[in-house]
């Protein structure tokens, strides 16, 4: 059970209904006014792996994505950081790793770097949230070694954010 949602379908008292409804009605009034055209560049079902960078970029082995928790935060997570010099040891980008059970999840922890490849510290001046203007500065993923473990049914949203080559079967 996650957002809210009460697993038995046949309780009145079910949320966000309605909102699936309304979108999808929207969803059918747009397909009746368009045509060929292209999909969302981040739409996590796009294929292959590499079509969120481009379609002729073959080489990517990770989607990276963030989860969003019920009130649209992102959710993060702490990873060991490979200089150990400072704090930049929240993340809220991941790669999964495997699925399991009905819907858990291990997920690898992915080190934000921006466009220099230099760490961006997620975390606002007093270190206890994650600054949303921060995440703006993220152009490059590490992998790290933090894994961790998630029940799927816990997040509202998942956004994709890029197909990237992270070498991760080295």
């Amino acid at each position: 059970m996650g957002c809210g949602r009460i697993e038995d379908i046949t309780d009145v008292r079910r949320t966000g209904r309605c909102v699936c409804d309304v979108v999808r009605a929207i969803k059918d009034i747009q397909d009746q006014a368009t045509s060929d055209c292209p999909p969302c560049p981040t739409n996590c079902f796009l294929e292959p792996l590499g079509g969120l960078v481009s379609p002729s970029r073959n080489q990517a082995d990770t989607r990276v994505f963030m989860l969003l928790t019920e009130d649209g935060t992102p959710f993060k997570a702490f990873y060991r950081d490979r200089d150990r010099c400072d704090n930049d040891c929240f993340s809220v980008f991941f790669r999964v790793e495997d699925i399991f059970d009905s819907c858990c999840a291990t997920l690898r922890v992915l080190e934000p770097l921006d466009a220099q490849r230099k760490e961006v510290d997620l975390l606002n001046a007093d270190g206890t949230k994650i600054d949303l203007r921060q995440i703006c500065k993220v152009r490059n993923f590490a992998l790290t070694g933090s894994c961790i473990t998630v029940d799927l049914n816990c997040f509202c949203a998942i956004e994709c954010i890029a197909d990237v080559f992270l070498d991760v079967c080295d």
